[in-house]
């Protein structure tokens, strides 16, 4: 039946052509954008996915960024501590020169200051954008840690954290510990020491044919804390020559020392005032006197003080007294204390100079460690995302050769479709035929 009221083959080849001109818009939006999946109505979990990778790769980036300034910070302070460490080796050569009796040591302690004003111009310029690794002068709690922004953890429940790396600050400074800015417990009282040297009467470390021991105890170890001992002799006896009136026996907890730190810390001061008083031949040749370290399974740290002068009724008194928020020195203070203008000071300054190059070998080796990592990182996250930048072009991105087929089959039906629309409108001219 034919009718020219209702045109069943216009409006199937008008449905027909708008599938069609539906399909060639989306793919000529494929073509012009490159992506198949532009917005949210195109299919909306793929592109939640997506913008949540795309968040993810823009804060990698910002990552990177964050990466490259403390790669840069660490490698000025890696330079500045290699430095330093070739400055205190020509130090240690002028300090051995000075063992020979033979050469003018006043000119050979010139140059060694003059190293030594040198490692403090080091350490002091060392620093990028403001951030200075080899001093802690605004920290008097000690060395402190930098954060480096290194990661972002997505979890599986959508919730991100940021990951950082650690670089411990390594102080190479020369400034001297100041101990006038703390707050010292009265003799005997400190919160963080016990045993004998903190009892309040002061205790007799004598001698006799069976040595005499005291001891102290590290409980805790706590940043800024400070450890003094002071030691007095009897007068008129060979250990009143052993006083210490300026408490030259002392150690200052920084970041991260634990009881032991401070323990050893103290016998080594301890120890190195007693072969100083040796070499100075005021504790006679037979003397016994040392500091030895245990360590509980606990953490806490005994420091066991042992004398025996070889004189009979010799007596020495220890006394600890703890001070809070000491602003602690640079590791490298002992500089300071270095004197070869005499026989005695280079023998004393030979074995200060060792340690003190392998503090800077250390601080050295723990950063060069640290830009390792930070390497290491930046490479990941640079790889990182790349994958994700891959990842959503794999979700969102058109493929260019099918949509270039497809486009070029959709002409062929759109004018098939506009042909057979064509054909369609001329129906009810041909009922007119049917009148005449």
């Amino acid at each position: 039946m034919s009718s020219i009221l209702t045109n069943t083959g216009a409006m199937v080849a008008l449905q027909t052509m708008r599938g069609i001109n539906k399909g060639m818009a989306q793919t000529q939006s494929e073509i012009s954008t490159g992506k198949s999946i532009n917005s949210a109505r195109d299919n909306a979990a793929v592109w939640a996915i997506s913008k949540s990778m795309q968040a993810d790769v823009k804060g990698f980036s910002a990552i990177s960024d964050s990466l490259a300034l403390g790669r840069s910070t660490v490698a000025v302070a890696t330079q500045a501590a290699e430095t330093v460490t070739d400055l205190l080796t020509q130090m240690k050569g002028r300090i051995v020169a000075a063992q020979e009796e033979n050469v003018d040591r006043g000119k050979i302690q010139t140059d060694i200051v003059a190293l030594r004003e040198q490692i403090s111009t080091i350490t002091s310029a060392a620093q990028f954008n403001g951030l200075n690794l080899l001093t802690n002068r605004e920290n008097t709690a000690g060395s402190g840690t930098v954060n480096i922004l290194s990661s972002l953890d997505r979890s599986s429940d959508g919730t991100v954290a940021s990951a950082n790396i650690g670089v411990i600050k390594q102080d190479l400074g020369t400034q001297a510990t100041d101990w006038s800015v703390g707050t010292a417990d009265a003799a005997g009282s400190g919160a963080n020491i016990s045993g004998a040297l903190d009892a309040a009467a002061v205790v007799p470390l004598a001698g006799a044919a069976t040595p005499n021991t005291t001891a102290l105890v590290i409980d805790s170890a706590v940043a800024g804390m400070g450890v003094q001992i002071n030691i007095t002799g009897s007068a008129g006896t060979v250990g009143a020559a052993f006083n210490d009136m300026t408490r030259d026996v002392s150690y200052v907890a920084r970041d991260g020392d634990t009881q032991t730190d401070v323990a050893n810390g103290l016998a080594n001061a301890f120890n190195q005032r007693v072969a100083a008083a040796v070499e100075a031949g005021t504790l006679g040749a037979n003397t016994s006197i040392a500091a030895a370290v245990t360590v509980a399974a606990n953490g806490v740290a005994t420091v066991t003080f042992t004398g025996e002068t070889g004189v009979a009724g010799d007596t020495f008194n220890l006394q600890a007294i703890q001070t809070n928020d000491v602003e602690v020195g640079g590791r490298l203070e002992a500089l300071a204390e270095i004197d070869v203008s005499n026989a005695a000071g280079a023998r004393s300054a030979l074995t200060e100079i060792e340690g003190l190059i392998q503090t800077a070998i250390d601080s050295a080796a723990a950063f060069g460690s640290a830009q390792t990592r930070i390497d290491t990182q930046a490479e990941f996250i640079k790889n990182l995302s790349d994958a994700l930048t891959t990842g959503i072009g794999s979700l969102v991105d058109a493929d260019m050769e099918a949509a270039s087929a497809r486009l070029q089959a959709l002409q062929v039906q759109q004018q098939l479709a506009t042909q057979s629309l064509s054909i369609a409108n001329q129906q009810p001219q041909n009922i007119l035929a049917l009148f005449r």
